[in-house]
């Protein structure tokens, strides 16, 4: 990819929104261009992050949890994967894994962090992006709050309990 390709695909996600030309290309040069295979582990679930993903191409699945059960989720390209753990010391929250063949460009937080000390005008663009973010998900609770506290809380007295058949608690929980 070029570098004009690789600084419109970090333009189109809201922390890199109205960065400085000049430092977009810095942190496209320090990144790393890394290539997947399907099947292959992009992050893992507690392991601790040293960077941020931007998939470029291909597709990857998010899975929350390490169960078999737990649900799946499409990351297509132009996602970022590990956005904080660009920024500070973090454990990755997911496991995503490689669809399809997957190009990804890796921002490390060294890098950052060492172009961050270089300008102090990067480290404030990412800060004033984080509080935006902040700000946001902050009024998004507020709004969750008041759509739940304006709910009828239910009657528990008149909530009728439903017996678990014995069969199941049996299944279940062996027999005692």
């Amino acid at each position: 990819m070029t570098p004009e390709n690789l600084a419109a695909a970090l333009l189109r996600l809201p922390i890199f929104a109205g960065i400085k030309p000049s430092h977009l290309a810095q942190i496209t040069q320090s990144a790393e261009r890394v290539k997947y295979l399907p099947g292959d582990v992009i992050t893992k679930v507690g392991q601790a992050g040293d960077g941020a993903y931007v998939i470029l191409t291909g597709m990857a699945q998010r899975v929350a949890s390490a169960s078999a059960t737990s649900a799946t989720e499409d990351v297509a390209p132009g996602s970022l994967i590990g956005e904080m753990a660009m920024l500070i010391e973090h454990d990755y929250t997911a496991t995503v894994i490689a669809r399809d063949r997957v190009f990804c460009l890796k921002i490390l937080r060294a890098a950052l962090h060492a172009q961050m000390l270089a300008d102090p005008t990067i480290a404030q663009h990412f800060h004033e992006r984080v509080s935006e973010q902040l700000k946001h998900t902050a009024e998004e609770l507020r709004r969750i709050d008041k759509d739940f506290a304006s709910q009828p809380f239910p009657d528990r007295a008149s909530a009728r309990m439903q017996p678990v058949p014995s069969k199941f608690v049996a299944a279940t929980y062996g027999r005692h």
